[in-house]
């Protein structure tokens, strides 16, 4: 009997061996089977940020292209439409109408007044600097300039040139400027003056390009003349294109000729005030 319980108790000690064996054998199991699961959620969603990453990129790249795309097409339109309004002005304005001109260029031009003349002045900066001729300011103890809406401004004189009869002003105030031509017209270009002769304010006269680069009082070959009608009070005003830009600086006409004025040229003017400005580059 008792060699019965030893075989009895024997196989159950092997039995109990055999299922913690087998326990430990499935745990482990269990846990290899977790990490090679973690190991390929881990992987999968590797996987997944990089392809979400990558197409977010790639989308951010396509929508760029396509927003600089229509910003480029945009710009060209708008310098497309720009050209086409300067063209439509200078259509018109070869066919004899000045007014869409001169609406927009009267602005930058004002009345120079001083306690000894008056002349005409033009605006070069939006910030108030405005160029004029030299004799009109003169020996003059203050100098006042009168805009188109009317409005008189005391004018501070930055420099002047006598040689080229340039002087350079300045107010405090915030104007509408012109633009000066980068290069010279053409013999028989139509052009207008703009000016105060005879102390009639801002009136406008038309005329054509007779010639380049005459000798003017400095004996320089610096000066446009012009069939534009000039009378005292026009000087220091611009001589106008048929886009609207300033060509040259109105300054002298022979004796009491009819129709021989002469204009100081653009770059001229653009050298002289930018010398004047006090080591400041006006333009």
């Amino acid at each position: 009997m008792d060699k019965h319980h030893g075989i009895l108790y024997g196989t159950v000690v092997i039995l109990m061996v055999l299922q913690v064996a087998s326990f430990f054998s499935i745990s482990s199991q269990i846990t290899q089977t977790q990490a090679s699961l973690a190991q390929t959620t881990s992987t999968l969603n590797k996987s997944l940020t990089t392809l979400i990453t990558d197409s977010l990129a790639k989308e951010r790249i396509t929508n760029q292209q396509t927003f600089t795309a229509l910003r480029d097409a945009l710009g060209e339109q708008q310098a497309f439409q720009d050209t086409i309004q300067k063209d439509l002005e200078s259509l018109r304005s070869s066919s004899g109408d000045f007014s869409e001109v001169i609406s927009d260029v009267i602005k930058g031009v004002v009345s120079v007044g001083t306690d000894k003349s008056m002349g005409t002045g033009f605006v070069l900066t939006d910030s108030g600097y405005i160029a004029t001729n030299q004799h009109v300011i003169s020996g003059a103890k203050r100098i006042e300039v009168l805009t188109h809406d009317r409005k008189v401004i005391v004018a501070t004189l930055i420099g002047e040139d006598v040689a080229r009869d340039v002087a350079l002003l300045k107010v405090e105030a915030t104007l509408e400027s012109l633009e000066l031509a980068d290069k010279l017209p053409t013999v028989g270009n139509k052009v207008i003056a703009i000016g105060n002769p005879l102390g009639l304010a801002f009136t406008v006269t038309e005329g054509i390009v007779s010639a380049l680069d005459r000798k003017g009082p400095n004996g320089q070959k610096e000066y446009i003349q012009t069939d534009v009608s000039l009378n005292p009070g026009n000087s220091g005003g611009p001589l106008i294109n048929t886009r609207g830009e300033v060509v040259g600086m109105n300054n002298f006409k022979v004796g009491n000729a009819e129709s021989l004025g002469f204009a100081l040229e653009a770059e001229v003017v653009k050298s002289v005030v930018n010398a004047l400005a006090n080591a400041t580059i006006l333009l």
